[in-house]
């Protein structure tokens, strides 16, 4: 949006007019001499003193004046207009900063981080505040400007009162939740315009209640963070590839894109459950021995913390709910993820190993899905052909794989990329 900031000032070509002819609005502040027959002198200007600001002068008279010789010959006359609506509002950095109120205030949140708006009053507000902050202390009012767009209706016009097309949100909060309202505002990009979807509102829900359900989960088994119990190749590569989720979402809202930590983390989330979840709650429960039952269960706790934080800007109810079941402050008060303890539980795994090894179970249930038969069905043979550094990798995960996919003899093979054969059990009648 800076080329659009730019386009308009490069393509100024005269002065903006800062009144307005409305009954509503902030008076400019001036009087007008009159002369011996009642008539405006306009190049007489009664200007007031500063510290008399604000003041309106359609009451208020001029110094040297009373109020029984307005509008009479030889006295004066108030300006009858109002600011330009941007002549005013042009000034919200230093009214919210205290500006000429509070020098403490103003000093110390002068000039402020970053200005939320829309695109189409880039040339109005947005060039209009930095002016005014440029004339009057000759710097920039804010760091940054966070462009929005435009809340669209199904047909993709903009939603106006004028037009009779604008949707109300309580009913949608009481239906969909305030969580699955914003998850459908946060995935609106900055700048862009965005449609609403009830739909998308629908998907935020089932994501929340997915958050519910994985936490209860994890939570279940009332393991604690202990870091050298995580051992395990599949614990160490998940949170590898966690660690890389946390510095992808961390840069993102660092260059304000919500929508896109919001993307990455939703990604990450949705195949932790359907993938790691499901592969390593076997050995979780103790069927693969203490030690290994404690590097999934330790996983489990690092990863759901991390992920309640890295949704907790999106969906706040949900994630503090989750919070209050092992935590006694609120989530919001809880320091961001940071991917260097991570990558030190990582110890090194190569993230690989998760992509890979969920692809193989994923190929493993589609065979079941098409033979009709239960994810739970028994495999009595597969064999799994890949190239011989995959092979190397997936041996760090073999037991976890086995387990959940029930799968019987396991054979491995050279080939140019994953592929399962699955021979089915024999379905007793």
């Amino acid at each position: 949006m800076k080329v659009r900031y730019e386009n308009w000032v490069e393509g100024l070509n005269g002065d903006w007019l800062i009144s307005r002819q409305r009954f509503f609005g902030v008076p400019i502040p001036l009087w007008y001499r009159l002369d011996d027959e009642g008539n405006p002198q306009y190049d007489q200007v009664l200007i007031p003193a500063e510290d008399l600001l604000p003041l309106d002068p359609s009451t208020d008279a001029p110094a040297g004046f009373t109020n029984d010789q307005r509008d009479q010959p030889g006295g004066f006359i108030g300006d009858p207009d109002v600011m330009d609506t941007w002549a005013t509002s042009s000034l919200t950095p230093q009214i919210a900063g205290g500006w000429e109120r509070d020098p403490d205030l103003w000093s110390r949140v002068s000039p402020m981080d970053v200005r939320p708006q829309a695109h189409e009053i880039i040339r109005t507000w947005l060039f209009s505040t930095v002016v005014r902050s440029h004339l009057e202390d000759n710097r920039l009012p804010f760091k940054h400007a966070a462009i929005s767009g435009w809340i669209l209706d199904p047909d993709r016009k903009k939603m106006s009162k004028s037009k009779g097309n604008v949707v109300t949100p309580m009913s949608l909060l009481d239906e969909y939740s305030a969580d699955a309202v914003r998850y459908w505002a946060a995935s609106g990009r900055p700048g862009t315009d965005t449609a609403f979807d009830v739909g998308q509102m629908k998907i935020g829900r089932r994501l929340a209640i997915k958050i519910l359900n994985a936490s209860k989960f994890v939570l279940g088994f009332d393991a604690g963070f202990d870091d050298a119990a995580i051992t395990a190749d599949l614990d160490r590569a998940l949170l590898a590839q966690l660690a890389a989720v946390v510095e992808q979402a961390t840069a993102a809202f660092e260059d304000y894109n919500y929508a896109r930590a919001l993307e990455l983390t939703e990604s990450f989330f949705w195949n932790f459950t359907d993938d790691y979840v499901e592969l390593v709650k076997e050995r979780a429960y103790g069927g693969q021995g203490e030690a290994a039952a404690a590097s999934a269960k330790a996983t489990l706790a690092v990863t759901l913390d991390a992920l309640l934080k890295l949704f907790a800007p999106f969906l706040p109810f949900v994630t503090e709910e989750v919070w209050s079941w092992w935590r006694e402050d609120s989530i919001h008060r809880s320091p961001w993820p940071e991917s260097t303890h991570l990558n030190a539980l990582a110890r090194g795994a190569d993230p690989a190993l998760i992509v890979e090894i969920a692809n193989a179970l994923s190929q493993v249930r589609k065979a079941k899905s098409e033979a009709k038969v239960s994810m739970r069905a028994v495999v009595e043979s597969a064999n799994i052909a890949a190239t011989e550094m995959q092979l190397a990798r997936l041996q760090g995960a073999i037991a976890d794989f086995k387990a959940a996919g029930s799968i019987g003899e396991l054979t491995f093979s050279s080939g140019d990329q994953i592929e399962v054969a699955v021979v089915l059990a024999p379905i007793s009648v």
